[in-house]
Formats: C-alpha cells, structure tokens, sequence
C-alpha cells in the first residue's frame, strides 16, 4: 500500500501549467427591505415589525434605556435584571418558564450602563403567549425577597469572578481612563454594592425605570407585520408610566495621548487596549473608515494581524473594531501579549497606525475589505434572529430600516482616495489607552519606547 504524501496548500493550488486560476465572484446581492411596520404606540413605545424568512419561529428584542447617575444604579440594576423574569402576582418562576416552553419559548434580560435588553424567540403561533408573559414582567414583577436573596448571592459570585479576569480588569480600566467617572464607565458593579440591594429597592427601581416611552420593541419572524403590532398593542396596554425611559449622558469625545500603565502583579501576560474617537454610522465618511479599520485590523486578512499575530507571533489574536455610543462612536485596538513582548508588540501596532495614515491601503487591500464588509452584513442579517438584533440597534441611534438596506451599496461606491482620507484619523497621536500588566516586568521597555505614563 502506497503511503500518500503531504502536500502544502501552495502545491495544491499549482498546476503543471502554473497556479490553479480562481473562479470569478458571483454578482453582489442588492439588499431589500423587508415588509415592515414601523410606529409609536400610544403609551410611547415604539414597536417594529418586519417580516423575514420561512422558519416559522418570532425573534423578539426590547431595549428600554436604563442610564442612572446614584452611584448605587448599575448594583441595583444587575439584580433587577437577574430577577425580573423570575415571578409576577400571577406567574412565579416555574410558571413562566412553562408557558415560553409550550410555545418553545425563551426570554431573558441583561443590563449595561446604557440599556435594559429583554431577548428572546419562540414559535411564530405562540406569539401571543410570548407577549403575553413578556408584558406579564414588565407590569407586574414582584421580586420575590427570596428570588432577589437567591440571585443575588449568585451574582456576588459571579462578580467576583469576573473583576479577576484580565480582560475584566482591562476593559474597566480603558473605560475609566477613557470616560473618567462618566455612569457609562460603570459596566461591572462592585460585589460589596450588590449584596446591600434588596428587594424593596429593585421594586422601586422597577417602577422608576422600566418604562414605555423611549424603549423599542423589535419583532421579527415568519409574521404578519400589521397583525403584531395589534397584537403588542393589546398585550402591552398595561405598561405605562409617566416620563421616559433614562438615556445615558453625553460622553465625552475621547482625545489622543500617552497610555496608562496599570500593574497587575505577577500577570504573565499583558493587555494591550487603544481607542480613538470614530465617527456615527451616519456620517458621509463612515462607509470608508469602515473599509479603513478593516485593512488596519478588523479581520484576519488585515494589516495589524499579518504583523504581530502571522509574522512575529507576538498575540494569538489582535483585533480593532468600533464601539458606536450615543451620539457618537470610537475605534477600540486590543491585543493580549506575553509580558516579554509587550512593548515589541505596541510598537509595533503604533508603527501599523501610522502606516496606515502615511502608506494607505492598496487597491486590492480595499477590494479584499470591502467584499468582506458587504458580506458580512448581507449574512449577519440574513438570520431572524440576526436582524432582529440589529435593527434594535439602529433604530436606538436614530437609524431607519432604509440605511441597513443602501449600506452595502454606499461601501461598493467607496474609492480607493476615500478609504486614504478616512485612514489618516488612525495616526498614533489620536489614541490613547491602557497596557494591563505586571509593571515590575514591563516598566523599563515601556519607559524606553516611552508615550506611556508609568504608575
């Protein structure tokens, strides 16, 4: 029995007559919106509804804007989270639960610094009950004080856990030293202020806070748009409130500068953590800046990940991406380091920055990033569940359906001299950040490569 040999990708790719030509790209898909109803129902929540796809399933998103300035807000709004899906004056834990199951139902909440999101899907047939227990929570929770006891000593664990992680630690630290003492930097709450909530104070946040006007409900699935928005109309008639739903502040514009070393004692790995104030998504350049970042670093194919992950194996992964906030948005650089190479590897990715600004993408850099742009949001919103998630997002910044269905075709237009244009705002000198890390370790490369403030 002959033994096969290994052949590499290159060999594979060749031929004796040369390398194995590639197929042509089949033609861009042109994107259409789906039959949808938009509108404000009269207790102030807008609701929308879009029909999509065969499965007959119903993906649901709330987004109720839950911004609090007490510095007690973001303890109180984790357990009201964790407990509002556990028990109503007519439903307790078990029941809600049996009730989403006979219409293979699920629904859950989580909470930020900006949002209350409730999620989830079920059968298209069982929509009825969906909104029924749906609007069964928002008008009726309890908060058991046992339900509240029990979830609460979870979430101290859960808590605890989490502020040990190093990606915790850097993520809390670029957001202080982005945003200062800004409600939007206070996305984990401290253990210690969550197990001194009670119940009576998540039932009071409850009536202060969950409110209709302001919020946005996203219905998508195998539906009659006309029909669900009937449907909500009458399940969620009871959720009312006077004022609206709290929106986060204005943040500050993130402006360039030295980074922050914060010690992390005996770490053995480092985290690297840039941003730079972006632009919205509304902005006439940002289709460019999109096909900007994603030469610079925001797939595999790009620039930043050719050199310190493929060419000098300094990180298993490096990333940039952006973070839309209200009103605005930033680019985020991040990348995790052994602590021998941490300063090679953010020299190399300010060198990266620039030369991204000074020596702009090529052609068939723009070309490579600009397919995967348009794909990437052509399949991310071919699921229900995909564009449910995405159209609560846009329509919470101002953004209608008709700009998800022209972006594919705003990034085909984009040119080569645009995407240039746009690449100068990722000069080194507009970002700032933090290195997370053993400063014993890591304080005389930094000092020598210099631009970062040492503790």
């Amino acid at each position: 029995m002959t033994r096969a040999t290994h052949r590499s990708a290159e060999e594979i790719g060749r031929t004796e007559l040369g390398p194995r030509s590639l197929p042509p790209l089949g033609e861009p898909r042109t994107g259409r919106p789906p039959e949808a109803v938009d509108t404000v129902l009269d207790n102030g929540l807008r609701v929308i509804a879009a029909r999509h796809g065969v499965v007959p399933m119903v993906e649901l998103r709330l987004r109720i804007p839950f911004a609090g300035q007490a510095p007690e807000h973001p303890a109180q709004a984790e357990v009201l989270a964790e407990t509002l899906l556990t028990g109503t004056a007519t439903r307790d834990r078990v029941r809600m639960d049996t009730d989403l199951a006979a219409v293979g139902g699920d629904l859950h909440a989580v909470v930020d610094p900006e949002r209350l999101s409730i999620a989830g899907d079920g059968l298209a047939s069982g929509l009825d009950t969906l909104l029924d227990v749906l609007g069964d929570a928002l008008t009726g929770a309890v908060y058991r004080d046992e339900e509240v006891d029990g979830e609460r000593s979870r979430l101290v664990e859960r808590i605890g856990v989490a502020r040990s992680q190093p990606r915790v630690i850097a993520r809390e630290e670029l957001q202080r030293h982005r945003y200062g003492d800004h409600p939007f930097a206070r996305e984990v709450p401290q253990a210690e202020d969550v197990a001194e909530v009670t119940a009576e104070q998540v039932r009071d946040l409850h009536r202060r806070a969950v409110l209709p006007r302001g919020s946005v409900l996203v219905l998508v699935g195998d539906i009659d748009p006309e029909q669900v928005v009937s449907a909500v109309q009458r399940a969620l008639s009871g959720w009312d409130g006077s004022g609206s739903a709290a929106e986060l502040p204005e943040l500050p514009a993130v402006r360039g500068g030295d980074l922050r070393l914060v010690h992390r004692p005996g770490a053995v790995q480092s985290q690297l953590r840039l941003s730079a104030q972006a632009l919205p998504r509304t902005d006439p350049q940002y289709p460019a800046l999109q096909i900007a970042n994603l030469c610079f670093g925001g797939y595999f194919s790009s620039r930043l990940v050719e050199n310190i992950r493929e060419d000098k194996g300094y990180t298993y992964g490096a990333h940039s991406a952006f973070e839309f906030t209200p009103g605005g948005g930033t680019l985020l650089v991040d990348a995790d380091t052994a602590s021998e190479v941490t300063a090679a590897a953010l020299l190399e990715t300010r060198y990266e920055l620039a030369r991204l600004a000074l020596v702009p993408p090529t052609e068939s850099e723009v070309e490579s990033a600009r397919e995967y742009a348009v794909g990437g949001l052509l399949t991310s919103t071919a699921s229900q569940s995909g564009l449910a998630s995405t159209l609560v997002v846009l329509a919470a910044a101002g953004i209608g359906q008709d700009w998800l269905t022209a972006h594919p075709e705003r990034l085909r237009e984009v040119t080569v001299q645009q995407v240039a244009e746009a690449a100068q705002r990722f000069a080194p000198t507009a970002f700032t950040g933090v290195v997370v890390g053993d400063a014993d370790v890591l304080a005389d490369q930094l000092r020598m490569l210099g631009g970062v403030q040492l503790p």
